[in-house]
């Protein structure tokens, strides 16, 4: 039987996409605001971690493993023209080859930090969130956003920061960056938390799915059970 095509789950797809990419571009900047030093990553990164709510709240963790790899794949593509790129030859006239490099000339050190920071924290919020759905009979929407988000996001920045800066940023600041990026983070889930519930409840009447995640798979790498 043909699987019917969701628009819903194709837009936050499109979307989380997109934060993806956008994240990772503007993890290049570092910034600081009233003396709190972050990247300017932060400004949509939290995003992925609640569109990954949504869909593992309506569709489960299948489709968000789906939606993790392709994901992953995309930024992975995008690093890879980035560095093409920057490995062609500038034209003599122009003057904004070392800013390009900047950005787009990542670091190995870098793309493999934030590719695997990705991956395990995405999962993880996922996992959490299935977990508690199920151990919750489908109650306390809130709370299971909430702690699957502050999982997922400790382990990306406990991964992120040390891999790609350990060495380039003390370790002092190192550790204050982290902290501050969690809390922050998890501030935004908190904050957008109403807009999140809302959206969850219209997909689910428009959409019609509330899946419960008895007896699937775990396994990550298992793309094609959707």
């Amino acid at each position: 039987m043909k699987q019917k095509v969701s628009v819903p789950f194709m837009l936050l797809g499109i979307l989380f996409n997109v934060c993806l990419i956008a994240a990772n571009l503007l993890e290049t900047k570092v910034i600081q605001v009233f003396g709190i030093t972050v990247t300017a990553g932060l400004l949509v990164f939290p995003i992925s971690y609640i569109i990954n709510d949504c869909i593992a709240e309506v569709w489960g963790f299948r489709k968000a493993r789906l939606i993790i790899w392709s994901g992953f794949a995309m930024n992975f593509f995008v690093v890879m023209l980035g560095l093409i790129a920057v490995a062609l030859p500038a034209a003599p006239f122009w003057d904004g080859a070392a800013h390009f490099n900047f950005v787009f000339g990542m670091a190995p050190r870098i793309v493999i930090a934030s590719l695997t920071a990705f991956l395990v924290g995405s999962f993880l919020n996922a996992y959490v969130m299935s977990r508690m759905k199920l151990a919750s009979n489908g109650r306390n929407f809130s709370a299971r956003a909430i702690w699957s988000t502050v999982v997922g996001e400790t382990a990306d920045s406990l991964i992120f920061f040390p891999v790609a800066f350990g060495g380039i940023i003390a370790w002092r600041e190192l550790l204050v960056m982290m902290c501050i990026q969690i809390l922050l983070k998890s501030m935004y889930e908190v904050l957008i938390l109403p807009v999140t519930i809302r959206v969850v409840k219209a997909i689910k009447r428009i959409d019609g799915s509330d899946v419960y995640d008895e007896g699937i798979s775990y396994k990550v790498w298992k793309i094609g059970d959707i």
